[in-house]
């Protein structure tokens, strides 16, 4: 197959596509267009949307480590280990989950690059090991600037890496299972960034380590929002997505649950370590997203779930940023 070079849509079109599907095909959204501009498919391959979860998530580690200075060598660092979690390896485990997802999306989103056929396979398993030998080799490249004896930061990016192939890769394929699949998922998106800033600017401590492994229990309710829109494609090839499993109602309860409880557990460890200001700013962001779980998840989680995730995610974000700020001035990051 000839690489596309003009900009007309030729893949097939989603029927829901409105006058902003041009947007969303670039950020890699539901919703999205069709192009036949093969950087714009690869862009929609690697998904940019689901880069700012990791990108924040770098940040967070780096407020939580208390080291970090805002000089241009830190700055710089910071940048470079954003890169390497979001566009670098989020990219990467946005195409290879696509790549073996290509049969769920001709059910669920036939217009998506692989099962439309905008890009052949080949390009597809060469697009993976770029942004995967690309981000371990940033990776790497930290590691050597913060004159880390043991490379953690690589083995990072690389345990991050195989997580993210067992999740979509036959035979483990974690995601068949809804709790391990998302909670895979949640760690990858809030922990695993946390510890690479964490990491990058100071010390990741085993208690530091559990508790994002916590918060990673509110991530596992955030990517159960992303399986309502899959529900049909998953059923049909088997996948034990938690809608699936028990159905779209109690999945939206359970997905709301988990996101509460889990940041409210996070409140309890603030006034435990005498983060009290914190704790109440925490409570505080918590509350709207329980109000938008009532207006758009517990309503109607398919018709709704972009809406509920654009209103709500921004105050579970800072959340996360409260955390790790009061963490940082805690004895914690010595423990």
């Amino acid at each position: 197959m000839s690489e596309p070079t003009s900009d007309t849509t030729t893949n097939s079109p989603n029927p829901t596509a409105s006058s902003g599907a041009g947007a969303r095909q670039l950020l890699g959204m539901k919703g999205a267009s069709g192009t036949s501009n093969i950087w714009k498919i690869r862009l929609q391959l690697m998904k940019p949307v689901t880069w700012i979860p990791l990108i924040w998530g770098v940040l967070c580690g780096a407020a939580a480590s208390g080291n970090f200075h805002w000089t241009l060598p830190e700055v710089g660092a910071s940048i470079a280990c954003m890169l390497m979690s979001g566009p670098l390896l989020a990219g990467y485990t946005q195409t290879i989950n696509d790549y073996y997802d290509r049969e769920i999306d001709a059910i669920n989103e036939p217009y998506r690059p692989i099962p439309s056929g905008a890009i052949p396979l080949w390009q597809v398993k060469a697009q993976i090991w770029v942004l995967l030998l690309a981000g371990l080799g940033v990776a790497y490249g930290l590691d050597l600037w913060a004159g880390h004896s043991t490379p953690v930061l690589f083995l990072l990016a690389l345990g991050g890496s195989f997580v993210s192939f067992i999740y979509s890769a036959p035979p483990l394929k974690l995601k068949q299972n809804g709790w391990l699949g998302n909670y895979a998922l949640g760690a990858s998106y809030i922990a695993l960034p946390w510890w690479a800033g964490q990491a990058l600017f100071g010390h990741l401590t085993w208690t530091t380590a559990f508790l994002t492994l916590a918060y990673s229990l509110a991530g596992l309710g955030i990517a159960v929002v992303n399986d309502f829109k899959s529900v049909e494609g998953d059923r049909a090839l088997g996948l034990q997505s938690l809608p699936v499993a028990f159905g779209i109602e109690k999945a939206s309860w359970i997905s709301a649950g988990m996101i509460d409880v889990f940041q409210l557990a996070m409140v309890a460890v603030l006034i435990a370590i005498g983060q009290h200001f914190a704790a109440v700013l925490l409570v505080l962001l918590i509350i709207p997203q329980i109000t938008f779980q009532d207006i758009w998840l517990l309503r109607d989680p398919v018709a709704f779930d972009v809406k509920y995730q654009a209103s709500a995610q921004p105050f579970l974000v800072l959340g996360m940023l409260v955390t790790a700020l009061a963490i940082g001035h805690s004895e914690l990051v010595v423990m």
